[in-house]
């Protein structure tokens, strides 16, 4: 066992807080939901990135490349000055949704390239150019831009050209849980000397202000280059900086000032340090060496091609020589983080491959975000200090008050998404399963706690609108987790996990029983279930047509789920027999959504069509008027996921079950007749429950691995290319409605700026296509096989064809034969540059004709699966 392991252990144990500081910051707190106080309810314009400079959050902190503890009382973070731009990089520049015309965007280069499960050691890069950096430029180019046209990205204003820009190199490494070491390496890229002032940052994110009970904790220089910082509940750390460095001052509070025109009050406020290192205003810091937050100013002049290295020390521990033993555990780190990769590493061997997954690790653990978020106090407001406006008490989240959020929680992107999302997080765990499985579990396990769990049953959707409904895909991560963990622990399951997340999810699955089956028949809607724009109306907001949509999507979904909690009964009846009735009562759902996707739940209409052999929503009106909307879409394809093989063993263990189940499929013939033959095993005594038999799963395919449709050279498209020449629309009295295949991004703002499912290629839909061919494949064995590509000639067997998918999406990342990586599209910087090359970037979503990346370049959350991918 390495020692990463070990800490690990003792770690999840709560034997030594190994995780107690971490990358929790996140990379924008500006323009969030928590901290909007807004009448209108505008996030994006309450807080600008130009006044998050001067203004104390109430909910969390921000930094670049930063940590804090694990509830972000003391924060670290780098700061940057070139001497040419107007204010000091504190904080990642980007676009709010109505300055992109795709929709926010951060604007900046930036790449995690390591991390350990308990941060013992981490290291990421940021890219700061020498010149000034672009913020007009790219703020006008952008809002000149149509939707029709590309964004206007940071590489494209030509500011690293000729090599003109530093690589600033943050690492860090923890000697004890409250001894980290920070080492931040500077390289001049360019063909000349450039000047940069280095300024590292540690603060106490402000309490104070909201609670008058909360004590001020302290920041003092108290020799040379070494500060106190004293915090009532965290007690004194020390941190030392090498070499003396002049230390700046100033008070992490919001400069009322400069930001509301009220009057100077003597402090020093959070905008301090930006103010005398950029306009040299010497009264904007404190002359007596104190306050609540402050930088290490370090003045560098570098030659062309020359590196240069700083080092701190944050620790609860006093040092007479703090640096004595630093290179030697820095050293020991690296190379324990090498030994951990090392052994997770075993079957991938392809040295570029093992680069591309090592960094995808790094990028799911420097994920990891302090979400702050107690939805009664945001409501009502701090008393006389923060007021709410009377509106909020009606509007957005108004309806959760007992949400109450305080953790540490994987985020989707901790500059685009800051925020949780229920099926992003869903994804997350199976990738986070493979370096921490506890951790995994910990996520799943409190999205259905009593403080984030709705009292109805609904899962929190994400702080915009938490209210929203996303896929139920939390039974099918958790049943995946409990998989992944018992393997890795010699076949010994964790059915506390297990059944602890059970009991809440058959909450919410009757809340989806309750809520989203609008004529009981077992057909469900659900709203945009985080498709976004893929289909004809916006299905989160009333139809312009009026009625309501039968999705075919939302009713798979819940056949899945019905299958997901089936067998995690299956699972628990093994010691628990009282399980066995709840696997029935699963079972039992399972046929009659099965039913009512085949035959529209009263017999007349069905949501497969046999012309088409496609499946589509099928439009309500209110005249009684049913409408099939003939989009080709992975609508269509999510009945795929809804596939479950039960070994015969399993049924012999459970004869309760096995007799329900039974009675069933003999006294309803109508609902047998849906599913697999129950009573004809397939390869090994196999049973097999899913909504398609074989002529149905054949006609599915036969689309899907059809290259002029779904099958791209990357992996499955969100929308078929047919649409291309051949778009859908909808027509009313008033207007027509459209819907096009788009590779790239949407040209429709029908759900946002940045809604983009009608074409790209996204990771999560893919993976789950993935595994549901194998799971077909694990009933069905080598007997059946498809033509990959449709129209190919060449037959193969599903897990033939799940391997063949998995090498198309593996290959956006991946070198191919010319040492390219499709991903990084026609840029000669990122292909060939070996000091970009190699750097990865995991996007959101991926063009669906050229594998470029697009959307959030930092959401290796569910772009992450690609870990497990590289595996297969």
């Amino acid at each position: 066992m390495t020692q990463e392991q070990l800490r690990l252990l003792d770690a999840n144990a709560q034997k030594t807080a190994w995780k107690k500081f971490g990358p929790y910051l996140t990379e924008r707190q500006w323009g969030t939901v928590r901290e909007d106080y807004s009448a209108d309810g505008n996030a994006w314009d309450y807080i600008t990135h130009d006044m998050a400079r001067s203004k104390a959050y109430r909910w969390g902190e921000e930094g670049i490349g930063g940590i804090s503890d694990d509830q972000q009382r003391l924060c670290f973070a780098v700061a940057l000055w070139n001497g040419q731009d107007e204010i000091l990089k504190e904080r990642l520049f980007g676009l709010t949704n109505g300055q992109g015309n795709h929709g926010e965007d951060v604007k900046e280069l930036y790449y995690y390239l390591d991390s350990t499960p308990t941060h013992s050691y981490m290291r990421m890069l940021y890219k700061y150019p020498q010149r000034a950096f672009p913020y007009e430029a790219l703020r006008a180019e952008n809002a000149a831009r149509t939707r029709e046209e590309p964004e206007y990205e940071l590489l494209d204003t030509g500011i690293f050209d000729g090599g003109r820009y530093f690589d600033v190199e943050v690492e860090y490494a923890k000697a004890g849980p409250d001894d980290v070491l920070v080492q931040l390496t500077v390289h001049n890229r360019g063909p000349r000397a450039a000047r940069l002032q280095l300024l590292p940052q540690l603060w106490f994110r402000n309490t104070w202000s909201w609670d008058p009970k909360e004590a001020r904790p302290t920041l003092r220089e108290v020799h040379p280059g070494t500060v106190h910082a004293d915090h009532a509940a965290l007690g004194r750390y020390h941190l030392y900086c090498e070499g003396a460095p002049r230390l700046l001052f100033c008070e992490n509070d919001t400069n009322g000032a400069k930001l509301y025109d009220l009057p100077a009050q003597g402090m020093h406020f959070k905008d301090g340090i930006n103010d005398y290192v950029v306009d040299g205003v010497r009264s904007a810091i404190s002359a007596a060496q104190q306050g609540t937050k402050v930088a290490a100013q370090y003045k560098l002049r570098l030659g062309p091609g020359e590196s240069k290295t700083v080092r701190l020390r944050l620790s609860q521990m006093e040092f007479d020589e703090p640096f004595a033993t630093f290179g030697q555990i820095f050293t020991t780190r690296r190379q324990e983080a090498d030994e951990f990769y090392d052994c997770l590493q075993v079957a991938v061997t392809d040295p570029d491959a093992r680069n591309v997954q090592r960094q995808a690790f790094a990028g799911m653990l420097w994920s990891k975000q302090f979400y702050y978020y107690d939805v009664t106090q945001w409501l009502d407001g701090d008393p006389g200090v923060q007021q709410a406006p009377p509106a909020r008490r009606t509007g957005r989240n108004s309806s959760w008050r007992h949400l109450h959020n305080a953790d540490i929680i994987s985020m989707p992107d901790k500059w685009e998404y800051p925020w949780y999302a229920a099926w992003d997080l869903a994804f997350h765990c199976i990738p986070l399963a493979m370096l921490d499985a506890e951790f995994a579990k910990q996520q799943l396990r409190l999205l259905t706690k009593d403080w984030y769990m709705h009292p109805s049953g609904q899962l929190p959707a994400y702080e915009w609108n938490l209210n929203d409904v996303n896929p139920p895909v939390h039974a099918w991560a958790t049943w995946r987790v409990y998989q992944m963990d018992k393997k890795l622990n010699a076949g010994c399951g964790d059915t506390n996990f297990l059944e602890a997340v059970f009991h809440k999810l058959a909450l919410n699955f009757t809340w989806w029983v309750n809520r989203k089956d609008k004529s009981e028949r077992n057909i469900f809607e659900g709203g945009f279930l985080g498709l976004d724009n893929i289909g004809v109306f916006d299905r989160s907001s009333p139809l312009p047509t009026g009625g309501f949509i039968e999705q075919s999507d939302g009713t798979s979904w819940m056949a899945m789920f019905a299958l997901n909690m089936m067998r995690m009964a299956l699972e628990l009846a093994k010691t628990n027999p009282v399980y066995q009735e709840m696997a029935g009562k699963f079972f039992e759902h399972f046929l009659y959504i099965a039913e009512a996707m085949t035959h529209g739940g009263d017999g007349e209409f069905n949501l497969w069509d046999a012309e088409d052999k496609f499946y589509y929503d099928v439009l309500h009106t209110p005249d009684g008027e049913r409408t099939k909307l003939k989009v080709r879409s992975i609508v269509g394809l999510i009945p795929l996921f809804a596939v479950e093989v039960i070994e015969q063993e399993l049924l012999d263990a459970l004869p309760e079950f096995t007799a329900r189940a039974r009675w069933l499929l003999e006294n309803r013939p109508h609902l047998a007749r849906l599913v697999s033959r129950w009573e004809e095993p397939g390869k090994g005594a196999r049973h097999k429950l899913s909504l398609m038999r074989q002529d149905r799963l054949r006609s599915l395919l036969r689309r899907m691995l059809d290259e002029q449709e779904f099958l791209s050279e990357f992996g499955i498209r969100a929308m078929s290319r047919y649409h291309l020449d051949a778009p859908y629309v909808y027509s009313t009295e008033d207007t027509d409605f459209t819907v096009q295949y788009v590779p790239g991004e949407a040209e429709s703002s029908m759900f946002g700026g940045n809604s983009n499912w009608r074409g790209p290629i996204w990771f999560p839909i893919n993976y789950l296509i993935i595994e549901s061919l194998q799971r077909f494949y694990f009933y069905y064995g080598d007997k059946f096989t498809v033509e990959y590509p449709t129209g190919s000639g060449r037959q193969l067997n599903l897990q033939e064809v799940a391997h063949a998918l998995a090498g198309r999406l593996t290959r956006l990342i991946l070198k191919d034969e010319a040492g390219r990586r499709p991903a990084f599209g026609d840029s000669e910087l990122l292909q060939t540059d070996p000091h970009f090359k190699d750097n990865l970037l995991f996007h959101e979503y991926f063009h669906g004709d050229n594998g470029r990346g697009m959307g959030a370049s930092h959401q290796t959350g569910w772009t992450g699966l690609l870990v497990r991918l590289l595996q297969m």
